[in-house]
């Protein structure tokens, strides 16, 4: 099946507050997905890339170079900014990182320690905090707290279905090795 381009998706907006915690709890859960899938793979699985894209680290050193991000809209939510503020949609810090040459237990550890700090966060936000809106710049829609925290869990998703697809492909195809499905 052919996936959706994550700047091809659109998002409504409409689940009730009271749906937060639901939303957190996936959020919490990325890091051990996250382990489960790459865990197993070889350093040449992991690091291979075809053409400019990413490779499976440098998927998941995208998904700890945005968890700033994540954290600095929280900020504008609580100045109670009227717009969030942008992402870099070159994705700048993801190819300068050299996250390639990391070695994957260190990436997978700053995306565990990041992610518990955002979901702490989360976690701590009062009713009417999770309900606060802000418009995000890109979409050119008003965004809740619950609305970006959502965004945050498709957007882990979809990062995970690439990096799921890419380690079937690369074992497969490109190292002979057997599909462990």
């Amino acid at each position: 099946m052919r996936r959706t381009k994550w700047f091809e998706r659109e998002f409504d907006f409409s689940l009730p507050v009271g749906v937060f915690p639901c939303v957190v709890e996936r959020l919490r859960g990325t890091p051990a997905r996250l382990e489960e899938l790459v865990r197993s793979l070889p350093p040449r699985v992991l690091t291979a890339r075809r053409g400019n894209s990413w490779s499976i680290q440098e998927h998941v050193g995208h998904l700890i170079d945005l968890d700033e991000l994540h954290e600095g809209r929280l900020e504008d939510y609580a100045r109670r900014l009227d717009t969030l503020r942008p992402a870099d949609l070159t994705n700048r810090k993801t190819y300068e990182a050299g996250h390639n040459s990391a070695a994957l237990e260190d990436l997978l550890a700053r995306f565990r320690a990041a992610r518990e700090s955002f979901v702490r966060r989360l976690e701590a936000l009062s009713e009417a905090a999770v309900a606060a809106s802000a418009l995000h710049p890109r979409l050119g829609k008003q965004m809740r707290v619950i609305d970006m925290a959502l965004f945050v869990a498709e957007h882990d998703d979809h990062h995970l279905a690439t990096i799921t697809e890419l380690g079937r492909n690369f074992t497969i195809a490109d190292f002979g090795l057997r599909n462990a499905d």
